[in-house]
């Protein structure tokens, strides 16, 4: 009796210091630490676990949070600093009082954090060691040569001429999208349903991409758009034109299905939309990697980049020219940097040598899924 009475004394000293909440969570996170390990250290381990309880956690974090109108994990980064000023206040204000309660305030708000690693080390991080994309498809990726990004220019240049007939500009040279955001949504997500019939590796499930209220400010950030792991969010930057959109879009409704390399969600955002019966979500996915592909044909070959240029359908070139204008504003300032270096060093620690060049490797992946076309 004297052992019973001790134990249930040492439980309530436990719950003394945290909530039981934050005890379970604390708990989950021990069980992360050897899962977060062999994520890494096993391809054959991340192929599974990627597939498997990832999926699993990703869709269910994504679906607990689809009812909510808004960005709730913009939300929570906007109180944010409030909230740590009123933590701190509380925990001086409760010590200088004797509170024991302060321990049980400090542990839960640690708890929230474990709650991050948690998600992280068992719902994504084997999404950085899996099998690559191009492994995937079969296909053999190689450095582009300036000839082979020439053709992939010139056969994506042909691909989104096909399409302008059928879009609508406007008198400042912008594409205008022809739908709501809701309705662009859900042609993305018809559009990821096709897709997981042809890739297996491809999870299919109803979510919401959510626009970031606060767009106008965070284009200074140069970030188009961005998935929270913890609140299982796609959001978009919806104060970039509208061309840009459903293939942002796409591309962080990648990464919620466990595509996390950026060259990678950049290019299962191209193959997923393509798989779009919609007009201007097929303009959207082959003017966006026509870009890519051209940035990186002007730094191999300028020759080569004129001769492309020069038979570029005029609305396409008011549509570039429209959107370097736009840019222009926010090119150069402070809040880019800081990101870009924040950006940089997340992109290096997950594995991705590039970091922050990582979403133009895409170019690699383009002209690999292309090669027997341009080849012929």
């Amino acid at each position: 009796m004297q052992k019973l009475n001790d134990t249930a004394k040492k439980r309530r000293r436990i719950f003394d210091f945290m909530t039981p909440a934050a005890l379970v969570i604390f708990i989950l996170d021990i069980i992360g630490i050897p899962i977060h390990i062999l994520s890494y250290a096993s391809r054959d381990f991340a192929n599974v676990w990627n597939v498997t309880v990832c999926a699993f956690l990703r869709r269910l974090v994504a679906t607990l949070t689809n009812w909510i109108p808004f960005s709730l994990g913009e939300m929570i980064i906007i109180i944010l600093i409030p909230a740590l000023i009123a933590f701190l206040t509380a925990v001086i204000v409760m010590t200088a009082r004797g509170s024991r309660n302060v321990w049980r305030l400090i542990t839960s708000v640690l708890a929230c954090a474990g709650y991050f690693y948690f998600l992280f080390s068992v719902g994504y991080v084997a999404g950085y060691n899996t099998s690559t994309v191009d492994v995937k498809l079969g296909m053999t990726r190689d450095k582009c040569t300036a000839e082979e990004l020439y053709k992939t220019a010139v056969l994506l240049r042909d691909r989104t001429g096909e399409y302008l007939d059928s879009v609508e500009f406007g008198d400042d040279g912008f594409s205008v999208m022809p739908f709501s955001h809701k309705e662009m949504n859900d042609l993305l997500i018809e559009a990821y349903e096709r897709a997981s019939g042809k890739y297996d590796f491809i999870p299919t499930f109803y979510s919401r991409v959510k626009d970031i209220m606060l767009s106008e400010p965070m284009t200074y950030t140069h970030l188009s758009g961005v998935y929270t792991l913890y609140t299982g969010e796609a959001n978009i930057n919806v104060n970039f034109p509208d061309y840009t959109l459903p293939f942002t879009a796409c591309h962080e409704l990648s990464h919620q299905r466990g595509i996390n390399r950026e060259d990678e969600a950049n290019f299962m955002a191209f193959i997923v939309s393509i798989e779009s019966d919609d007009p201007y979500i097929l303009y959207s996915a082959y003017q966006n990697m026509f870009e890519y592909v051209m940035n990186a044909l002007y730094s191999a070959d300028k020759d080569l980049y004129s001769e492309v240029f020069r038979e570029i359908d005029p609305r396409v070139v008011n549509e570039m020219v429209a959107y370097n204008k736009f840019y222009e504003k926010y090119r150069e300032n402070k809040a880019a940097k800081v990101t870009n270096t924040i950006n940089d060093s997340y992109i290096k620690a997950s594995g991705q040598e590039a970091g922050s060049k990582s979403y133009g490797l895409v170019v690699d992946l383009c002209v690999a899924y292309y090669r027997d076309a341009i080849t012929d």
